[in-house]
């Protein structure tokens, strides 16, 4: 029974993209207006009808009544400049609620406003506005009750001391929780674009490889085939033929990597690679397609039958598969040596040409770097030595890879 196609539209990102745990579950943050409005609506409804309701219980004068309800709407309304204002907004709450404190009715409903305000400031960075401003409030609320005849007990001064203090704490500590959670989303977003970075440079490397062995070896085919295209057409026709066919398998390792990178295998066991990655018993047939027009590259095998781990091979073909590359693109040479040999618990893999050697001022990149970051991954070291007498190429693979 055919299985049903996966709809893979919606999770497939692009090639380098990689997925973080913070874009599978993205962070709830409500909205601006939300932020802004839910504390002038809390202020409004705690204290609004508390000090409606506290006048009428008192019976307090109706102008002293009125200039009470209309500080305690002032105050909440104040909160929506809290956001570009911080410093300002708390200052002026602060004293419409140090005013409130020191007219009837007294003991009223908590000033909800100046809590809002204090804790925003600190948050938004306006600690030293709420400091001074409600320090100084509060001294001036505490002195001046005794020259309007209110008296409060030292518990309640006490009391109200602590609860301011509470507010800077939470504010203090919101600010904190904050500053973490930025620099949270900052390392993470520094380890994404890593991550990014890291991927592309394997794709890169992946298709450099895959890309410059097919087409080197067709520019070299292509040579010899319109050199004998006259003398020699029989030749010229297997000169075609190979390139034919090395156009074919490019092709297929092209795919290959690409299915690999796209994750198409994953879910997918049935599935095999179009290609299969290549072993140090390709090297041969490696060997044989890199010789002709001049240059003759001869294949020193000394491990005598023995083979490490699939990885590692694969790792030294293609480390060998580049190195043949830069010979025939770079180097002008005539001959060519690729040797693998067992040191202990390496493999040796050496490359030597008789070129022309790598100029001093040429920086490392392209092919060069790539090999050196394949024998890196694999935790080995490249080596690479030059001179005017050719080229050496020398990489040490752990014989069971990275451990």
């Amino acid at each position: 029974m055919p299985r049903p196609a996966r709809d893979d539209s919606a999770t497939r990102r692009p090639l380098g993209q990689v997925t973080t745990a913070e874009d599978a579950w993205p962070r709830f943050r409500p909205p601006a207006a939300v932020v802004l409005l839910v504390p002038v609506f809390v202020s409004l409804l705690v204290q609004v009808p508390g000090t409606i309701a506290l006048s009428w219980w008192q019976r307090v004068p109706l102008p002293s009544a009125v200039t009470s309800v209309a500080l305690a709407a002032a105050s909440a309304l104040l909160l929506l400049a809290a956001r570009r204002f911080p410093g300002l907004t708390v200052a002026m709450v602060a004293v419409l609620a140090g005013a409130d404190l020191l007219i009837a009715p007294f003991g009223g409903p908590p000033p909800v406003a100046l809590v809002f305000a204090i804790v925003g400031a600190v948050v938004r960075g306006a600690r030293v506005w709420a400091l001074v401003s409600v320090g100084t409030v509060w001294l001036a609320v505490v002195v001046g009750a005794e020259f309007v005849g209110v008296d409060w007990h030292p518990a309640r001064i006490a009391l109200a001391t602590v609860g301011l203090a509470l507010c800077f704490a939470l504010g203090e500590g919101m600010r904190a929780r904050m500053r973490g959670a930025e620099e949270r989303r900052a390392q993470l977003a520094a380890r994404r674009r890593a991550a990014e970075q890291e991927e592309r440079t394997r794709i890169a490397r992946e298709l450099h490889d895959v890309l410059a062995h097919s087409l080197s070896q067709i520019a070299v085919q292509s040579g010899v085939g319109l050199h004998l295209f006259d003398r020699e057409p029989e030749r010229a026709r297997e000169a075609l033929a190979n390139i034919r066919g090395l156009s074919a398998t490019g092709l297929d390792e092209v795919r290959g990597v690409l299915a690999f990178l796209r994750g198409d295998e994953l879910g997918a066991p049935d599935t095999a690679p179009l290609t299969p990655q290549p072993q140090l018993a390709q090297l041969a047939g490696l060997v044989a397609g890199r010789s002709g027009l001049g240059l003759a590259v001869v294949l020193d095998d000394q491990l005598a039958g023995e083979a490490p781990p699939s990885a590692v091979q694969t790792t030294a073909y293609r480390i060998a598969q580049e190195a043949l590359t830069n010979v025939v693109r770079h180097s002008a040479a005539s001959n060519a040596t690729v040797s693998v040999a067992r040191d202990a618990g390496d493999l040796v893999l050496t490359v030597v040409d008789d070129g022309a050697g790598i100029p001093a001022t040429a920086s490392e990149r392209g092919g060069l770097r790539g090999m050196r970051e394949r024998a890196e991954l694999a935790g080995g070291r490249l080596t690479v030595g030059s001179s005017a007498r050719g080229t050496t190429v020398v990489a040490r693979l752990p014989w069971q890879g990275a451990t």
